[in-house]
């Protein structure tokens, strides 16, 4: 099996290249390694159709991680070593129960996961995120990869985050006891009438409080995302355009970053604009758009509700001319901040406007 792999990843890297970009079926594919078995590996017909099934997984699925990744009760998958792989179940994390059989094996699964998704894994790109959409009818998946040349260890450190392709609906979060009904709908009232910021920590439920949040939209609404990583997409809205950056390695410098993508959004005709995750200067054309009226709505990380517009000026300042006072004074435009923790809603806060004598934001609990 690790010599089949090994051969179609590297000497016939060509063929397994064909196959992802749809230019071979899957049939074919599966037919030219059935003929690479019987022509290269002199075995029993019963133990070459074990090898192809077992080669179709690998190829088509995820390994040894292909069980941990069909597993709905699984939301993170953190491999450390080859023996060593956690997962985070139900919120809770501990040891999976599946493990690679040798570092030679675990690299070589590392080396067919970036060919398999076109990403380039050498010594300029140690670090490399990226996205699988087409794999798995019900996950997206966020790869973050690190190589050896970075990490304290001999072997890559391997972070996957499944994303539910069929994100739940307000309803399904009632049922869930993320929120209750009442609060739901205050969020969708407050929602759709003024700019909303969703606060949290890793893990906590922000973007999935987001997602559904924003398919309560009207129809007539134009929507635009910006996000890094494909985690919000649309069910049913037949109105959201939806743009993810695009990173620069050493072998390519074109990139597209949350700026770029924030920029050209506030040029299009839309009604609201939502960025999947503030983490840099984004924040500012975020806030740009807000204070000109566009509604808008993001997620960010913060201990609480009212530290959420502290952040996003921390963000601001990097690119901006306007001193942190004006700045806070400009997010009174953001008028529903929303804490999560452990998947539910904990806090939600009206900010109330600014007040210049003490040179802060003024703001009253609503839940």
């Amino acid at each position: 099996m690790q010599r089949l792999v090994d051969e179609y990843t590297v000497r016939k890297q060509q063929v397994l290249m064909q196959m992802k970009k749809g230019l071979v079926s899957k049939e074919v594919f599966l037919k030219d390694a059935r003929q690479h078995i019987e022509t290269y590996y002199h075995r029993t017909d019963q133990a070459d159709e074990e090898l192809l099934k077992e080669f179709e997984q690998y190829i088509y699925g995820y390994s040894r991680l292909s069980e941990l990744i069909d597993d709905r009760t699984v939301s993170d998958i953190r491999v450390l070593r080859y023996d060593n792989v956690r997962v985070k179940r139900k919120g809770k994390r501990m040891r999976a129960e599946v493990a690679f059989s040798s570092p030679g094996e675990y690299r070589q699964f590392i080396d067919y996961i970036a060919t398999k998704n076109q990403v380039n894994i050498s010594n300029l790109n140690a670090i490399q995120r990226f996205t699988d959409n087409e794999s798995h009818p019900d996950f997206i998946l966020r790869f973050t990869l690190s190589m050896p040349l970075i990490n304290t260890g001999g072997e890559p450190y391997l972070c996957i985050r499944k994303v539910p392709k069929f994100f739940p609906q307000i309803k399904d979060l009632i049922e869930q006891e993320m929120l209750s009904r009442e609060t739901a709908e205050l969020l969708v009232s407050r929602f759709r009438s003024g700019s909303t910021l969703i606060c949290g920590g890793n893990s906590s439920g922000k973007t999935t409080l987001l997602n559904a949040l924003k398919e309560t939209l009207p129809d007539d609404c134009a929507v635009l995302v910006a996000q890094q990583a494909d985690e919000l997409t649309t069910r049913f809205h037949p109105d959201m355009m939806f743009l993810h950056s695009l990173p620069g390695t050493g072998e390519q410098q074109v990139s597209y970053d949350l700026e770029h993508i924030s920029i050209a959004g506030l040029t299009m005709d839309v009604d609201f604009f939502i960025v999947g995750e503030v983490k840099g200067s984004e924040a500012l054309y975020l806030l740009n758009a807000a204070y000109t009226g566009q509604i808008c709505a993001a997620t960010i990380h913060a201990p609480a509700a009212d530290k959420a517009p502290d952040k996003l000026v921390d963000y601001c300042l990097g690119k901006s001319r306007y001193a942190r006072d004006e700045l806070m004074k400009m997010l009174d435009c953001f008028r529903t901040l929303v804490y999560m923790e452990h998947y539910k809603v904990k806090e939600i806060f009206e900010c109330t406007g600014w007040d210049e004598k003490s040179k802060n934001l003024n703001y009253r609990r609503i839940f």
